[in-house]
């Protein structure tokens, strides 16, 4: 028999994405469904944003009605296989319909129906998995109902449960008086989620799970301390023994200098002349001088100072006036730092390009034509970008936190600075530009980037020892 294992998740590409949460439920999914030892099924909310062409192909199985405090709500169920996985999109025109995925003041109340609603799906398609694994505050609640409310059920009484934290700041925190009537959770239920004079629904999620999970090893043993767990260090630290960091991967085929058909010429580890040409052809785009010798230094980000832009703004002025390099920016989010960005696009014309937009077409093209790569942030939980600009033999600078400084390492695939500091940072970006302009050290350099396995093969192996430790 395949062991049955369900995600509940807010997002899921291909159908819906905000950011790396959705890349890590669609790629982990598909990696594991690979092994016909597993049954693996995903189930998300059917936003008005999911992508048209594929919506347009997904099954509708039917309906049934969601009790939820005093409400009794219509959940409309649709499917679609992909990739050996059955996807599972919860329909509420109420809570769903919406321009975006979150941002509103009852979100609440819509993620708590999301969590109830999965957890019923069970009944409608009576399907009942091995493990439940629910991913980040918004399908937190599905774990504590599962503890709570459906740990009576004969059919339910048997499921584990796995909560993985994506990102610690954001951690679903609501008003004590909303514990009833708005989630639907027993006053004697109430310790579980108390934290702090509200309600904390990952702290809920971390108690009454199995086992719960972060996305890199380092970022495992950093949110146990105050500076990186947002208040959290306490719940962490009374559950450490339950408590496991798994680095991400990422979808190397998606993300390929040689088959990416976003690119302005595709190449490979062992043939690299594509890459000239895409920095060439970059250069034009974004109206800088055309020249193979320069360094460029691109940045994909959100413009947030968790980001470590604050070390950017401190750096980047000095490196521009001094040295012989081009940068690139892609990103949106603070005014001040946009802003930031594009006065340095006018003071060095020729220098600079700030791209205050999201594009992914632009995304990939900055990813191949780049020289290197920084992300010099202050916390992060795993990271992505590192990852996508290593498959395009872009070589990364970063700061020695979270799952950066699991996948990067000096000397091998990049380079990396430990301290919050704008000195220490500015000192390894002119090693790296100094490292470029000698061809014998850098073109060994961007094939061992380029070679890295960034894959979920590793990854999901790892899952599935977890997996196996939580049944036993």
């Amino acid at each position: 028999m395949p062991k049955k294992i369900l995600f509940v998740a807010s997002e899921a590409t291909p159908f819906i994405a905000t950011g790396g949460l959705a890349e890590v439920i669609g790629s982990l999914s598909k990696s594991l469904a690979t092994d016909k030892n597993y049954d693996v099924r995903v189930v998300v909310p059917l936003y008005s944003k999911v992508n048209q062409d594929l919506r347009s192909k997904f099954n509708f199985m039917g309906y049934y009605y969601v009790d939820l405090a005093w409400r009794h709500e219509y959940c409309g169920v649709f499917s679609y296989v992909k990739d050996n996985v059955t996807f599972y999109f919860l329909d509420s025109e109420k809570y769903f319909k919406r321009d975006s995925c979150y941002g509103f003041g009852d979100d609440g109340e819509r993620f708590a129906f999301f969590s109830k609603a999965s957890l019923d799906l069970l009944d409608f398609i009576k399907w009942y998995p091995d493990i439940l694994h629910a991913h980040d505050w918004q399908a937190a609640l599905s774990v504590i109902y599962l503890k709570t409310n459906y740990v009576l059920r004969q059919a339910y009484s048997n499921i584990k449960t796995l909560f993985t934290i994506h990102n610690i700041e954001y951690q679903g925190q609501f008003s004590l008086d909303m514990l009833c009537d708005t989630f639907d959770i027993f006053e004697i239920y109430r310790g579980l989620v108390e934290y702090n004079n509200c309600i904390n629904l990952m702290k809920g999620a971390i108690e009454a799970s199995d086992m719960f999970s972060t996305v890199s090893p380092r970022y495992a043993e950093e949110i146990k301390y105050s500076y990186f767990a947002h208040g959290l260090d306490p719940i962490i630290c009374n559950n450490q023994h339950k408590l496991v960091g798994i680095l991400n991967g990422i979808d190397d085929v998606g993300y390929s200098a040689e088959f990416d058909t976003h690119l302005f010429k595709n190449f490979s580890k062992d043939d690299l002349t594509g890459k000239k040409i895409c920095k060439k052809e970059l250069q034009k785009m974004l109206r800088l001088p055309q020249r193979d010798d320069v360094c460029i230094i691109a940045m994909i980000t959100r413009l947030v100072g968790h980001k470590g832009l604050d070390l950017v703004t401190h750096a980047l002025p000095h490196i521009l006036e001094n040295e012989d390099v081009q940068v690139v920016l892609l990103g949106t989010g603070d005014y001040y730092y946009e802003d930031f960005f594009k006065h340095l696009a006018w003071r060095f014309p020729d220098k600079m390009s700030s791209n205050i937009i999201f594009n992914n077409d632009l995304s990939r093209k900055i990813y191949s034509g780049a020289d290197i790569f920084l992300m010099p942030s202050k916390a992060e939980p795993c990271g992505l970008s590192q990852m996508i600009a290593s498959r395009y033999a872009t070589v990364p600078i970063v700061r020695e936190t979270g799952g950066l400084f699991d996948s990067i390492k000096p000397c091998h695939n990049g380079y990396t600075f430990a301290n919050f500091n704008a000195d220490d940072m500015e000192y390894v970006i002119k090693e790296a530009i100094n490292d470029f302009k000698n061809k014998r050290k850098w073109n060994p350099l961007m094939k061992r980037v380029i070679s890295t396995d960034f894959s979920w093969n590793n990854s999901a192996l790892k899952y599935k020892e977890l997996y196996d430790k939580i049944l036993k």
